[in-house]
């Protein structure tokens, strides 16, 4: 099955279990924002796809955001607990051992701009995947950590969630309708 096959059928049950919405989109959110995971799999496409169809559909978005929030900051807490665990070892593992430049990257960043690295770091996708492993390897207070970790996951839910009703509402718009 393809990416685009998987994402179709999440999208199609999402349309036809809107109750489940909000611990699939934890869940999407939660895989995009855990080092391992974003590598492979990447669901910023399918977190949007679900906010244009929760828009059309009537849902309330508060549980949606909640979900994804709780989701990402959840991804990007084991990802610095992973850091802070294993700390360079990491580097040689699969998947990460395919990208040599992503810690590194995410280290300099994160020396660099410290609590907003770990801030801004959520919202550009391989930043995502390598900067709150590098915080846990760098070893950035817990505090500081979650602070910029949760505030950075519910600005990025609900960015996303509402990126996608926001096209919804253009098409409708463009058609007249």
């Amino acid at each position: 099955m393809t990416v685009e096959e998987f994402s179709q059928h999440v999208v199609e049950f999402v349309r036809n279990n809107k109750g489940w919405a909000p611990l699939i989109v934890a869940g999407l959110a939660f895989g995009e924002s855990l080092v391992f995971v974003s590598l492979i799999f990447p669901a910023t496409v399918i977190l949007v796809a679900i906010g244009a169809l929760i828009g059309a559909s009537g849902v309330s978005f508060l549980p949606i955001i909640f979900g994804a929030a709780i989701g990402a900051a959840l991804g990007d807490w084991i990802s610095y607990w992973l850091g802070l665990k294993f700390e360079n070892q990491i580097a040689r593992l699969w998947p990460l051992s395919r990208y040599p430049d992503l810690i590194p990257r995410g280290h300099a960043f994160v020396e660099r701009y410290g609590f907003y690295a770990v801030f801004f770091g959520r919202f550009f996708g391989p930043l995502r995947a390598s900067v709150p492993l590098a915080a846990g390897i760098l070893e950035m207070p817990w505090w500081p950590f979650q602070i910029a970790n949760v505030t950075s996951a519910f600005l990025w839910a609900a960015m996303l969630l509402y990126l996608g009703d926001s096209i919804t509402l253009t098409f409708k718009w463009l058609l007249g309708g």
